[in-house]
């Protein structure tokens, strides 16, 4: 099949094998990707679902029909969620565009001590635009799940994954690429390379990662509190967009290259 673009849906435009397209992604389809009635694109409903679609007209507009349903597999083998403090400015436009290419499940971002951005309603919005937009350009078939910020205490009282991590800049901690071969299973562990479990287990994890100055003292302590072990990306000193990039990168040679 020829390469295609790709446009991100809503399971609620679908109905009868057919895609009510919104005016935003009609202008998109007609205008800036130049398709006509006729041309083929690939929709997907950022749910693990991918289709060939049928771009056609009517009285109301551009719409699009459902030819078949393609089976595809990019995702990682391992559900992973970034739990990220919100950097200054725009950065965090960045930290979710590059984790959804990465291969991030979901968002979580995180207002902490050191945090000076306090977001609106139309931030937001506006990260989970670009997470379906990253998701549609990297070929993803889940797009992201972006959450409402929320304080860091909650955030890792509330923590559900199995395996945490948090990511702190300076100290005595395991670096974050031991931890993730250190967790592994027999037998597993002595591969070569060594390979993660299967995804029949379901792992999960979870990486915090901090703002500028990064996290204080009592914050890496009452992450402890909730099991969340302090690790390191490495010995120098790393930007707060650039950390959740090499910690995703990380994860994703860890548990693709097997």
């Amino acid at each position: 099949m020829p390469q295609l673009q790709r446009l991100a849906v809503t399971a609620a435009q679908i109905c009868d094998r057919k895609i009510d397209l919104t005016r935003e992604q009609q202008h998109y389809l007609n205008r800036v990707l130049r398709l006509q009635a006729g041309d083929r694109f690939i929709a997907m409903d950022g749910r693990g679902h991918w289709w060939l679609a049928v771009l056609a007209a009517r009285e109301t507009g551009l719409f699009a029909s459902i030819a078949e349903e393609i089976a595809v597999n990019r995702e990682l083998p391992v559900e992973v969620t970034l739990m990220a403090a919100l950097p200054k400015g725009n950065g965090f436009d960045e930290v979710v565009r590059q984790a959804t290419e990465l291969g991030v499940a979901s968002i979580v971002p995180v207002t902490s001590d050191r945090t000076l951005l306090k977001p609106s309603d139309q931030k937001v919005d506006r990260w989970r635009r670009i997470a379906a937009e990253a998701a549609e350009q990297s070929e993803r078939q889940i797009v992201p799940t972006i959450l409402e910020p929320i304080s860091f205490d909650l955030a890792v009282k509330d923590c559900g994954q199995k395996y945490r991590f948090i990511c702190v800049a300076r100290g005595d901690n395991r670096h974050l690429w031991d931890c993730l071969l250190g967790n592994l299973k027999p037998p597993f562990v002595g591969a070569v390379p060594p390979c993660p479990p299967p995804a029949e287990e379901e792992l999960s994890i979870v990486i915090a990662v901090g703002p500028e100055g990064g996290w204080t003292e009592g914050e890496v302590k009452r992450a402890i509190e909730f099991d969340f072990e302090p690790v390191s990306l490495g010995s120098r000193i790393l930007r707060a967009v650039t950390a959740p990039i090499v910690a995703l990168s990380l994860v994703g040679a860890a548990f693709e290259k097997c």
